[in-house]
């Protein structure tokens, strides 16, 4: 699933990225910052698009899958999903920065095979989390789908600014290690608070809520 969603990412960013070149849409692009690359708009709507894409595959592919039969299962199938965008989206960079020479080649392998993984995996943890509650409080469905797409975008964007902001410092480093680290203990209790909850509507009837 995971696999799918990251060419889609992808190739969303860079078609609005081209629109840049344009010279009909740079007046309205431009202005607005998101398509400058490196720019702080450019790694939120990146980071936006990335958790929308990914979110929206599950809702699609999974959830109306019989054996999604528990709202733990939401964080399981977004964090599994994760991924598979990660795995593709790492071997994309490394063949990309394979001009470059071995030694950066496995620079960024590294990198990305740690950070960049678990960033995706947690970002979408995250997100899972608000969609298995949405499962209790579905008056507020929407709303709760929509927390969890904003917080994740947060964290995702959070972490990728901090990469930029201190490239190549040990700083840098520090603080990504810090956050992956408390997001991942966020996460863990997130998990742990959901094992033994049920949900108040039967599961055929709450999985045909959880689209927005």
């Amino acid at each position: 699933m995971g696999i799918i969603t990251a060419p889609l990412a992808i190739l969303f960013q860079l078609l609005l990225i081209k629109c840049a070149g344009i010279s009909s849409l740079k007046s309205f692009c431009l202005p607005l910052g998101f398509l400058e690359p490196n720019s702080v708009e450019f790694f939120m709507w990146s980071a936006f698009v990335e958790e929308l894409v990914k979110f929206y595959v599950i809702s699609i592919m999974v959830l109306n899958n019989p054996e999604f039969d528990e709202p733990i299962d939401a964080m399981i199938y977004m964090m599994a999903a994760a991924l598979g965008f990660a795995a593709i989206e790492n071997t994309l960079i490394v063949f990309q920065t394979t001009p470059d020479g071995v030694a950066v080649t496995i620079n960024t392998l590294i990198l990305r095979f740690i950070g960049a993984t678990l960033l995706h995996a947690l970002s979408s943890g995250l997100l899972g989390y608000f969609l298995a509650i949405s499962w209790f409080f579905q008056n507020h469905r929407k709303k709760l789908i929509l927390t969890g797409i904003f917080l994740a975008t947060l964290f995702h964007f959070t972490f990728n600014i901090v990469i930029f902001a201190f490239e190549g410092q040990l700083t840098a480093l520090l603080y990504t290690t810090s956050l992956l680290l408390g997001m991942a203990f966020l996460i863990s209790i997130l998990f742990d608070r959901l094992k033994d909850r049920h949900p108040n509507l039967p599961f055929s009837a709450s999985r045909q809520n959880l689209s927005i």
